[in-house]
Protein backbone atom coordinates (compact mmCIF):
# COMPACT_ATOMS: atom_id res chain seq x y z
CA UNK A 1 0.00 0.00 0.00
CA UNK A 2 1.83 3.49 -0.72
CA UNK A 3 2.91 5.84 2.03
CA UNK A 4 0.97 9.06 1.51
CA UNK A 5 3.09 12.16 1.42
CA UNK A 6 1.09 13.67 4.09
CA UNK A 7 2.73 10.99 6.72
CA UNK A 8 6.19 11.68 5.27
CA UNK A 9 5.44 15.51 6.14
CA UNK A 10 4.17 14.59 9.73
CA UNK A 11 7.74 12.89 10.11
CA UNK A 12 9.25 15.59 9.09
CA UNK A 13 7.51 18.07 11.31
CA UNK A 14 8.41 15.68 14.00
CA UNK A 15 12.30 15.29 13.64
CA UNK A 16 12.78 18.95 12.48
CA UNK A 17 11.24 19.68 16.45
CA UNK A 18 14.30 17.54 17.71
CA UNK A 19 17.47 19.12 19.27
CA UNK A 20 18.74 20.87 16.45
CA UNK A 21 22.75 20.67 16.50
CA UNK A 22 25.23 23.21 14.78
CA UNK A 23 25.65 21.23 11.40
CA UNK A 24 23.62 20.39 9.02
CA UNK A 25 22.34 17.03 9.79
CA UNK A 26 21.79 14.17 7.49
CA UNK A 27 17.70 12.82 6.78
CA UNK A 28 18.16 8.90 6.63
CA UNK A 29 15.48 6.30 5.62
CA UNK A 30 15.06 3.20 7.66
CA UNK A 31 13.00 0.19 5.86
CA UNK A 32 12.56 -2.60 8.01
CA UNK A 33 11.69 -5.44 5.58
CA UNK A 34 10.38 -9.52 6.86
CA UNK A 35 9.37 -12.86 5.62
CA UNK A 36 12.43 -12.37 3.58
CA UNK A 37 15.09 -15.38 3.10
CA UNK A 38 18.73 -13.79 3.17
CA UNK A 39 19.78 -17.31 2.97
CA UNK A 40 18.89 -16.86 -0.80
CA UNK A 41 21.35 -14.68 -2.78
CA UNK A 42 18.32 -13.10 -5.24
CA UNK A 43 17.06 -12.01 -1.26
CA UNK A 44 20.10 -9.37 -1.14
CA UNK A 45 19.77 -6.37 -2.41
CA UNK A 46 21.85 -4.38 -3.98
CA UNK A 47 20.53 -1.46 -6.00
CA UNK A 48 21.09 2.35 -7.11
CA UNK A 49 18.75 4.43 -7.17
CA UNK A 50 18.67 7.92 -8.86
CA UNK A 51 17.09 10.46 -6.47
CA UNK A 52 14.47 13.24 -7.68
CA UNK A 53 16.59 15.51 -5.43
CA UNK A 54 20.46 16.23 -4.75
CA UNK A 55 21.25 14.50 -1.30
CA UNK A 56 22.45 18.14 -0.04
CA UNK A 57 25.85 16.96 1.23
CA UNK A 58 28.89 16.29 -1.29
CA UNK A 59 28.81 12.78 -2.88
CA UNK A 60 32.31 12.31 -3.86
CA UNK A 61 32.48 10.75 -8.03
CA UNK A 62 35.76 9.08 -9.20
CA UNK A 63 36.01 8.61 -12.85
CA UNK A 64 38.16 5.75 -14.89
CA UNK A 65 38.79 6.98 -18.19
CA UNK A 66 41.67 8.21 -20.93
CA UNK A 67 42.04 10.67 -23.57
CA UNK A 68 39.14 12.69 -24.52
CA UNK A 69 36.59 11.47 -21.66
CA UNK A 70 38.99 12.11 -19.24
CA UNK A 71 39.58 15.39 -20.20
CA UNK A 72 35.88 15.75 -20.55
CA UNK A 73 35.52 14.56 -16.73
CA UNK A 74 37.89 16.93 -15.52
CA UNK A 75 36.23 19.81 -17.08
CA UNK A 76 32.56 18.53 -15.64
CA UNK A 77 34.13 18.53 -11.84
CA UNK A 78 34.34 15.18 -11.10
CA UNK A 79 36.19 14.71 -7.75
CA UNK A 80 39.02 12.44 -9.22
CA UNK A 81 40.25 11.17 -12.99
CA UNK A 82 42.39 8.09 -12.95
CA UNK A 83 43.55 6.39 -15.68
CA UNK A 84 45.76 2.94 -16.71
CA UNK A 85 48.44 3.43 -15.01
CA UNK A 86 46.95 4.57 -12.12
CA UNK A 87 44.49 1.49 -12.00
CA UNK A 88 48.19 -0.37 -12.47
CA UNK A 89 49.05 1.58 -9.11
CA UNK A 90 46.05 0.33 -6.87
CA UNK A 91 46.63 -2.96 -7.59
CA UNK A 92 50.22 -3.02 -6.24
CA UNK A 93 49.40 -1.13 -3.35
CA UNK A 94 46.25 -1.93 -1.48
CA UNK A 95 46.18 0.43 1.07
CA UNK A 96 46.02 2.86 -1.49
CA UNK A 97 43.30 1.13 -3.10
CA UNK A 98 41.09 0.86 -0.16
CA UNK A 99 41.73 4.43 0.84
CA UNK A 100 40.30 4.94 -2.99
CA UNK A 101 37.00 3.12 -1.98
CA UNK A 102 36.51 4.37 1.29
CA UNK A 103 37.15 8.18 -0.34
CA UNK A 104 34.32 8.04 -3.04
CA UNK A 105 30.75 7.05 -2.75
CA UNK A 106 30.56 5.99 -6.39
CA UNK A 107 33.03 4.74 -9.04
CA UNK A 108 32.02 5.45 -13.41
CA UNK A 109 34.32 4.04 -15.49
CA UNK A 110 34.40 3.80 -19.88
CA UNK A 111 33.88 0.44 -20.81
CA UNK A 112 36.95 -0.44 -22.58
CA UNK A 113 38.84 -0.49 -18.69
CA UNK A 114 36.30 -2.35 -16.87
CA UNK A 115 38.20 -5.71 -17.34
CA UNK A 116 41.45 -3.85 -15.98
CA UNK A 117 39.46 -2.50 -13.60
CA UNK A 118 37.75 -6.04 -12.51
CA UNK A 119 41.34 -6.95 -12.05
CA UNK A 120 42.97 -4.03 -9.95
CA UNK A 121 40.69 -2.75 -8.23
CA UNK A 122 37.46 -4.87 -8.27
CA UNK A 123 38.05 -6.90 -5.02
CA UNK A 124 38.20 -4.27 -3.37
CA UNK A 125 35.10 -2.08 -5.02
CA UNK A 126 32.78 -4.63 -5.81
CA UNK A 127 32.17 -6.15 -2.24
CA UNK A 128 31.04 -2.27 -1.09
CA UNK A 129 28.82 -2.60 -3.40
CA UNK A 130 30.93 0.22 -5.66
CA UNK A 131 31.78 -1.43 -8.52
CA UNK A 132 31.69 1.34 -11.35
CA UNK A 133 29.12 2.21 -13.61
CA UNK A 134 30.31 1.47 -17.42
CA UNK A 135 29.47 3.88 -20.09
CA UNK A 136 30.77 4.50 -23.57
CA UNK A 137 33.58 6.71 -24.53
CA UNK A 138 31.02 9.29 -26.30
CA UNK A 139 28.17 9.81 -23.53
CA UNK A 140 27.64 12.72 -21.58
CA UNK A 141 29.83 12.79 -18.82
CA UNK A 142 28.35 15.80 -17.42
CA UNK A 143 24.94 14.28 -17.68
CA UNK A 144 26.17 10.69 -15.35
CA UNK A 145 28.32 12.84 -13.46
CA UNK A 146 25.09 15.12 -12.39
CA UNK A 147 22.76 12.03 -11.90
CA UNK A 148 25.69 9.94 -9.49
CA UNK A 149 25.57 13.05 -7.39
CA UNK A 150 21.42 12.68 -6.97
CA UNK A 151 21.88 8.55 -6.30
CA UNK A 152 22.14 6.52 -2.95
CA UNK A 153 23.02 2.67 -2.71
CA UNK A 154 20.71 0.66 -0.89
CA UNK A 155 21.69 -2.75 0.20
CA UNK A 156 20.04 -5.63 2.09
CA UNK A 157 22.93 -8.47 3.37
CA UNK A 158 22.10 -10.20 6.82
CA UNK A 159 19.78 -7.91 8.40
CA UNK A 160 16.21 -7.01 7.28
CA UNK A 161 17.17 -3.49 7.19
CA UNK A 162 18.04 -0.94 4.35
CA UNK A 163 19.45 2.37 5.61
CA UNK A 164 19.78 5.27 3.53
CA UNK A 165 20.25 8.85 3.05
CA UNK A 166 17.84 10.86 1.70
CA UNK A 167 18.72 14.61 1.94
CA UNK A 168 19.62 17.01 5.05
CA UNK A 169 17.81 19.35 7.35
CA UNK A 170 18.37 22.16 4.71
CA UNK A 171 16.60 20.28 2.10
CA UNK A 172 12.78 20.79 1.97
CA UNK A 173 9.89 18.96 2.71
CA UNK A 174 8.87 18.79 -0.57
CA UNK A 175 12.45 17.44 -2.02
CA UNK A 176 12.86 15.03 0.84
CA UNK A 177 8.75 13.83 0.07
CA UNK A 178 10.11 13.13 -3.14
CA UNK A 179 13.32 11.49 -2.33
CA UNK A 180 11.89 9.13 0.29
CA UNK A 181 8.85 7.78 -2.30
CA UNK A 182 11.42 7.44 -4.81
CA UNK A 183 13.26 4.87 -2.64
CA UNK A 184 10.31 3.31 -1.24
CA UNK A 185 9.11 2.72 -4.77
CA UNK A 186 12.08 1.12 -5.60
CA UNK A 187 12.73 -1.25 -2.65
CA UNK A 188 8.75 -2.37 -3.20
CA UNK A 189 9.56 -3.13 -6.98
CA UNK A 190 12.49 -5.47 -6.35
CA UNK A 191 10.84 -7.05 -3.18
CA UNK A 192 9.07 -10.43 -4.29
CA UNK A 193 5.66 -9.57 -2.05
CA UNK A 194 6.17 -5.97 -2.26
CA UNK A 195 4.61 -3.56 0.25
CA UNK A 196 3.65 -6.46 2.15
CA UNK A 197 7.27 -7.46 2.60
CA UNK A 198 7.92 -4.62 4.85
CA UNK A 199 6.82 -4.15 8.12
CA UNK A 200 8.01 -0.44 9.23
CA UNK A 201 9.39 2.94 7.91
CA UNK A 202 10.67 5.56 9.68
CA UNK A 203 13.24 8.79 9.38
CA UNK A 204 15.60 9.80 11.40
CA UNK A 205 18.26 12.92 11.38
CA UNK A 206 22.03 11.92 12.33
CA UNK A 207 21.89 12.47 15.81
CA UNK A 208 17.75 12.08 16.53
CA UNK A 209 15.82 9.81 17.02
CA UNK A 210 13.71 7.76 14.62
CA UNK A 211 10.35 8.67 13.73
CA UNK A 212 7.88 6.08 12.09
CA UNK A 213 5.84 6.78 9.22
CA UNK A 214 2.46 4.95 8.61
CA UNK A 215 2.61 2.27 6.22
CA UNK A 216 -1.08 3.18 5.55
Amino acid sequence: MPISDENIRKALSEIRSQERRRFNESVELIIKLRDIDLKKPENRLSEVVVLPHKLGKPVKVCVIATGDLALKSKEANADLVIGREQLEDFAKNKRLARKLQRGYDFFISEAPLMPLVGRTIGPILGPRGKMPTPIQINTPIQEVIDQARRTVRIRVRDQPVIQCRVGTCESSDEELTENIQAVISRVEGRLERGSRNISGIMIKKSMGSPISIPLQ
